[in-house]
Formats: structure tokens, C-alpha cells, sequence
């Protein structure tokens, strides 16, 4: 496994930065801090996970900082080329860990509310599936956020934690209105995906039965761009681990559902083919992966649902959760 450098401190991450500002207006909704500095004429973001402000880390579990440690294990040098992942060093910090990102701003899929094209969508659901089949069955290394904490993330429990702790985070304010509001819009969804949303072990039994691989887990059109080469930019390596593929996929589905210029079943069908193509048999797992993992993206994303009202996408969501409910039996 590659060994890349280990930076002892930011100092020494940042030797010969010059011109470093604060992005106090940057987008994200963790509680990260930016900063662009510029190294021998290069621009680039240092990006700093705290402990004490970041929601998204706590929630983890990992309170060194994920990042750091996909660094350190080789991991972030070993994806396949058809990723570009900007980080080009990490070290340790008081409280967390920084991360020396090269800028890739323009890039960046816009912040805007219209759909994205169809050629860029099709090749991040090939690019995720050139993820999952580079690490197919990978090995307890890849083992950093643990999969009950994937799904605890968006939890009930986290939202009663981050109130506890006086957090002044947006998201975690919206867990806790969405999920009371889930059993009212949407009763008959609630009654299954309610209790797994306070206790996903059902779930996360089920899913370990199905083939692993390494996911990165929040593939959000805010995280995803595409550069020069067509390569797809991938940011925020802050919960990842070894899973259930297909959670990758009911994720990008389920978040970016607005946006998406293609429907749900041609986006699944299209990402299978994509995987197919590098060699994986996915005949023999495929159907109870699929079903527990759309399961899945509604035990992390009911609230936000809900939120939206009982509308056609809802309603999609709940049929596939009624159809997953006997598999955790």
C-alpha cells in the first residue's frame, strides 16, 4: 500500500503558503472552516475539522478526522483514475486535522436549482461504480466510519445531542423538526423507518450479509464537479468506510432527487451496468442489496423528506421501505 508523507502540524502542511484568507462565506453545512492560501503560485484550500464545531465529525465517531486517516493508510492514493479527490496532504491538529485541498472550484457542480445534464450524470453513477469495483470486498483497513454511524448520522439521537450540546448548526435543527413530522405525513412510512432511524442495527445486520466495498458516502451534487479531463471531483471524505455499495447509490438518489435528469429506476439500472462492466457478478445479491439500501437512504433521509411533504417522492420512498421491512425479519 502506498505510504504517503505523514505532516506532523499545519505548519509544516503549509510550508511557503503565502496569502492565506479566511472563506468565512464559503458553502458547507458541517462547521468546518476554509481558509485559500497560495503555495509556489498554486492556489489551494486548507480546510480544518474541529471537533468542538464540526456536527458532521462528532457524528463520525472517528474524532481524529476521517480524512487524516484515509491519508495515512494510503487509501485517498489508491482510488481510481477516473477521481479527482483534491487532497494533497493531511495532518493532525489540536481538536481534529487539516487538509491541504488544490483549489477546485471551478469545477463544482453550480448551486443552483436546475437539473444537471444528463452525460454528467451518467458518468458519476460510472465513476461510483469504477469506486465500489476498484475496492470490491476490501478489508478491515477500510473499516474508518463504521456503518451504524452512516446511519446514525441523520438520527434522532444526533439531534438530540447537538440541542444538548447548544449547536448552532442548521441541519441538525431540521433532523429534529423533520422526524416528529415523518409519523404525520407519512404514518404508514414512519412505523418502519422511525424505529430504524433510532436503532439502524436491523438494518446494518442485514446489509453486512450482502457483498462489501469501500463508499464514500455522501455523494451530494454539493460535493461532486467535473474537471478538465472528465474526471469526477470528489470532496468531503469525512464519512467513509467499508459498506454496502449500493448505499453510495440510494444516497445520490435521494439527495440530489431534485435535481436528477433521470428517473430513479434508469439511474439504478444504468449505475448496474456500470458495475457489471467492471467484472462484478451481481446477479446473486443484487435484489436484497438494492431493496435494504432504499431502505436505507429513508432511515438517513425521512426527516428531510418529510419536510417536503407526502408528494410522489415521498411516496416512491415509502413503497420501496414496505418492501424492505421482511428482509429484516
Amino acid at each position: 500500500m502506498p505510504d504517503p508523507r505523514r505532516y506532523r502540524d499545519v505548519a509544516e502542511l503549509v510550508t511557503g503558503a503565502t496569502g492565506r484568507t479566511e472563506l468565512a462565506g464559503a458553502p458547507g453545512k458541517s462547521g468546518a472552516s476554509l481558509e485559500r492560501l497560495v503555495i509556489d503560485g498554486q492556489d489551494y484550500v486548507l480546510k480544518h475539522l474541529d471537533l468542538a464545531g464540526d456536527w458532521t465529525m462528532r457524528a463520525s465517531g472517528c474524532l481524529r478526522g476521517a480524512p487524516l486517516v484515509l491519508w495515512e493508510r494510503g487509501i485517498l492514493a489508491r482510488l481510481p483514475g477516473c477521481l479527482n479527490q483534491p487532497i494533497v496532504g493531511a495532518a493532525p491538529e489540536p481538536g481534529g486535522c487539516a487538509l491541504l485541498m488544490r483549489d477546485v472550484t471551478r469545477w463544482l457542480v453550480p448551486a443552483i436549482d436546475e437539473p444537471i445534464t444528463s452525460a454528467q450524470h451518467g458518468r458519476f453513477l460510472r465513476h461510483m461504480a469504477a469506486l465500489h469495483a476498484e475496492f470490491w470486498d476490501c478489508g478491515s483497513e477500510f473499516d474508518v466510519v463504521p456503518a451504524m454511524h452512516r446511519y446514525l448520522e441523520l438520527s434522532p439521537w444526533m439531534a438530540e445531542a447537538e440541542v444538548a450540546a447548544r449547536s448552532p448548526h442548521l441541519v441538525p435543527k431540521l433532523v429534529a423538526q423533520g422526524w416528529p413530522l415523518l409519523a404525520e405525513v407519512a404514518p404508514v412510512a414512519a412505523a418502519v423507518v422511525t424505529p430504524l432511524a433510532h436503532d439502524p442495527g436491523p438494518l446494518v445486520a442485514a446489509l453486512a450479509a450482502t457483498p462489501q466495498a469501500f463508499v464514500h458516502s455522501n455523494w451530494k451534487l454539493d460535493n461532486l464537479g467535473t474537471d478538465d479531463e472528465e474526471r469526477t471531483v470528489l470532496l468531503d471524505w469525512e464519512q467513509p468506510g467499508r459498506g454496502a455499495p449500493l448505499s453510495d447509490l440510494a444516497w445520490y438518489l435521494a439527495i440530489n432527487c431534485r435535481r436528477l435528469p433521470q428517473s430513479k429506476e434508469n439511474s439504478i439500472a444504468a449505475y448496474r451496468e456500470a458495475l457489471e462492466a467492471h467484472g462484478i457478478d451481481t446477479a446473486p445479491w443484487w435484489d436484497r442489496q438494492l431493496t435494504l439500501c432504499l431502505l436505507g437512504a429513508l432511515v438517513q433521509f425521512g426527516w428531510e423528506k418529510a419536510l417536503g411533504g407526502y408528494d410522489e417522492e415521498l411516496a416512491w420512498w415509502e413503497t420501496k421501505a414496505l418492501a424492505a421491512a421482511p428482509l429484516l425479519t
